[in-house]
């Protein structure tokens, strides 16, 4: 068995477009050269594998910084590399939240504007409302959504809504193309200018899994009975779900910021977090855990085994992959094929990382650079992913055509 804890490190100089090399440039403030460091914590390749751009041209991509020692070149096959096939929608503001009708289109939240969109692979948009009660400010306004695992029958869909007194989840019914007035299904989440959480994910068991930050209050994290910087998992109506471990909607805790939430082809619940000013975090996410922060950021050094000592908050468990947080900064995360896909903001680009039952491999990126911040990834019902730009949250710099969602082949 490959040892899951065993750490790579390689420097990215640049990515082979067919004939053109781009150099990677990073987004955001703390801008570098042209060559970074990432370090990653996961299981280590069989054999080196390269990071692409992620272009659609035709052929092998071939990517000079990877390679044996001796330096030789490892082509990438056209097959493997995801690729962008076409352009859903142009001209958002601020996509946040995404799901899918069994129909294939999909249901998008706007964080500043507040609305509801029905967006069909077409490119067709349909507003569905507004919410009222959302009161964006810097990271917080209108987040996550997801449809009802019951949808066809209570046309339910669930939000994440930042109020001018807390975050909360709500709901309504989606009569037609007109979303209705919002019924309260949790209240009381902490809401902050920053860090405020905010996707929703229904999970295989039926349960709502919802993601929470600390907002910028890193001793939340550490506290068990409050519900910021945590994972909570409820019932469709707002109780705490049975089986959860400490009587409440409380499911893992001690995270920063999470903004990603996914399950595998095996059940098993993954996050991504944002870091504060080193380490960006995969985590594979168990019942109770606690994962370290602000007591550890990343991968806690001196562990042999899968939790390192927390004094009196317990056993801080490790991320199975980690960033720093120039790379990544991620958001969305999605599964398909045996893979996590991490949507990145101020690494302006995507993360594919192999999954098994050993943990996370190596990971490799993707469209360095090509369409600026992404926010939200999500596998489509036809198996394709559709991806969200966020260049119009503040901090990016748009295109004429921003913000869009793109529609990838994994």
């Amino acid at each position: 068995m490959r040892d899951p804890h065993r750490r790579t490190r390689r420097t990215l100089a640049a990515y082979a477009v067919g004939a053109l090399v781009l150099p990677v440039v990073l987004a955001g403030c703390g801008q570098g050269g042209d060559e970074v460091d990432i370090d990653v914590t996961g299981t280590a390749p069989a054999s080196p594998s390269a990071s692409s751009s992620g272009s659609s041209s035709a052929g092998p991509s071939t990517d000079p910084s990877a390679g044996s020692a001796g330096g030789e070149q490892v082509e990438l096959p056209t097959s493997r590399r995801p690729r962008v096939v076409a352009t859903a929608v142009t001209g958002l503001e601020a996509p946040w939240g995404l799901d899918f009708f069994a129909d294939g289109d999909a249901i998008v939240t706007e964080r500043d504007t507040t609305r509801v969109l029905r967006v069909s692979p077409d490119g067709e948009v349909t507003e569905l409302g507004a919410v009222d009660a959302a009161a964006p400010e810097g990271e917080a306004g209108l987040l996550g959504v997801a449809l009802s695992p019951d949808f066809e029958q209570d046309r339910l869909v669930y939000l994440y809504v930042t109020t001018g007194e807390d975050n909360r989840v709500v709901r309504a019914e989606l009569d037609g193309d007109r979303l209705g007035p919002t019924e309260d299904v949790l209240t009381g989440i902490p809401n902050g200018f920053i860090h405020d959480g905010g996707r929703l994910l229904f999970g295989p068991d039926g349960h709502l899994y919802v993601s929470t930050g600390e907002i910028g209050e890193p001793a939340r994290a550490q506290d068990r009975d409050d519900l910021g910087g945590k994972i909570l998992r409820i019932t469709p109506d707002g109780d705490p779900a049975p089986g959860n471990p400490f009587g409440s909607p409380v499911w893992s805790w001690g995270h920063r910021n999470v903004q990603g939430l996914a399950f595998d082809g095996e059940g098993r619940l993954w996050a991504s977090e944002f870091g504060d000013s080193t380490w960006d975090e995969l985590n594979l996410i168990e019942k109770g855990a606690n994962y370290g922060w602000p007591e550890v950021e990343g991968r806690a050094e001196g562990r042999a085994e899968g939790t390192v000592e927390g004094g009196p908050s317990g056993d801080f468990v490790d991320p199975q992959a980690q960033w720093s947080t120039d790379e990544a900064s991620p958001s969305g995360l999605a599964y398909a094929d045996g893979h996590l896909y991490l949507a990145a903001l101020r690494g302006e680009r995507l993360w594919r990382v192999p999954v098994d039952g050993d943990g996370a491999g190596e990971p490799e990126a993707f469209l360095v650079g090509e369409l600026g911040r992404m926010r939200t990834v999500a596998l489509a019902p036809d198996g394709r992913l559709w991806l969200t730009t966020s260049n119009r949250d503040g901090r990016g710099d748009p295109a004429d055509e921003d913000d869009r969602i793109l529609v990838l082949k994994p």
